[in-house]
């Protein structure tokens, strides 16, 4: 029987109940078809106890930061009690060491094995005033980017991201950004199948569409205007056929010109992004899922050609088509065709 992977939460007095809530949730209903738990989620602080919530109960954190040293993800939620005083180097001592070493692999009881680090919401304070996010790109709630970006000028922030993914660093954006972001890791680690039990008995989306761009504040649109929603959900069933904005506007009764600012304002993506994404989607679980040929998937999936998808592939994912069949069909001991 293999480990779990072990995940550490590290809360501090004003976290919020639900980002700790959601990670255990998702974390731990990760399993493997046999009921196996893929994940162990522990409570941790900097020092163990009870540790007060932003709401009128308290929480006790049972561990302290030997179970940060020998995690493999360490997750780091919002204060909102704490965060947006934070400055360069405000973390310090052991708490900013052991921060450094879950990247940088130095902990003695792992040897030089590194783990990954991320936050959720203005958890990305702590992290950037250890110096983890200097000259990387980060995200973080889009009512504190601004803030944020002028107190760490070494970061990179992009206001609109749901999550950022810079391989063992991580950031997310608000509470709910947070389910996107464990969503995301459970994919990464295990596959797009386990990742999608898991948001279907939690009932969310397993990837939301679009940025922060479109929860930020603006004036209410007129009631009149349709939604695009009908053109999504047809597109969604001919994601093999070559789709033309005309016909995805057709569907909702707009002009290309309406249908496309429509589109944007209600998905934070242009019509030709969010297919793009979708049909993304659809090749990684054909991946992951069957053995037929990287050119049987690209017709399946709309790409038309196995090189135009081994383009799209490499450019939205990171890795060639390949290489992620390779890592998540040899995960589940399975063989499938070479790219």
């Amino acid at each position: 029987m293999v480990r779990p992977h072990r995940v550490a939460v590290l809360i501090r007095h004003g976290v919020l109940p639900m980002e700790l809530g959601l990670v255990h949730q998702l974390f731990g209903t990760a399993r493997t078809p046999d009921g196996q738990a893929l994940y162990e989620v522990l409570t941790c602080a900097p020092e163990p106890g009870p540790i007060r919530t932003d709401a009128d109960f308290p929480v006790h954190a049972a561990h302290g930061l030997e179970t940060v040293r020998v995690a493999d993800t360490v997750i780091v939620p919002a204060s909102h009690e704490l965060d947006e005083v934070l400055q360069p180097g405000s973390v310090e001592g052991e708490l900013a060491d052991v921060l450094r070493e879950v990247v940088t692999g130095s902990r003695a009881s792992r040897t030089s094995r590194t783990a990954r680090i991320a936050s959720i919401c203005t958890g990305a304070y702590v992290l950037a005033s250890a110096g983890l996010l200097d000259g990387r790109r980060a995200t973080t709630h889009w009512l504190s980017a601004d803030h944020f970006a002028r107190t760490f000028p070494y970061v990179t922030v992009d206001p609109d991201a749901l999550y950022i993914d810079e391989g063992q660093v991580l950031t997310s954006a608000g509470e709910a950004a947070g389910i996107d972001l464990c969503l995301h890791l459970i994919r990464k680690d295990h596959g797009a199948a386990i990742a999608t039990d898991v948001a279907r008995r939690t009932v969310v989306p397993p990837h939301r569409e679009g940025g922060q761009g479109q929860y930020i504040q603006r004036p209410v649109p007129e009631p009149e205007l349709s939604s695009t929603a009908t053109s999504r959900t047809w597109a969604l069933d001919r994601l093999s056929e070559p789709l033309t904005l005309a016909q995805l506007a057709a569907q909702d009764g707009m002009s290309v010109r309406t249908y496309s600012r429509r589109f944007r304002e209600e998905t934070g993506l242009t019509p030709v992004r969010w297919l793009t994404a979708r049909r993304l989607d659809r090749a990684r679980a054909l991946l992951e899922e069957t053995d037929h040929t990287i050119d049987r998937i690209a017709a399946e999936c709309g790409f038309g050609t196995g090189a135009s998808m081994r383009q799209h592939f490499q450019a939205g994912v990171g890795v060639s088509p390949g290489a992620y069949r390779a890592t998540f069909r040899g995960v589940r001991g399975g063989g499938g065709a070479a790219d």
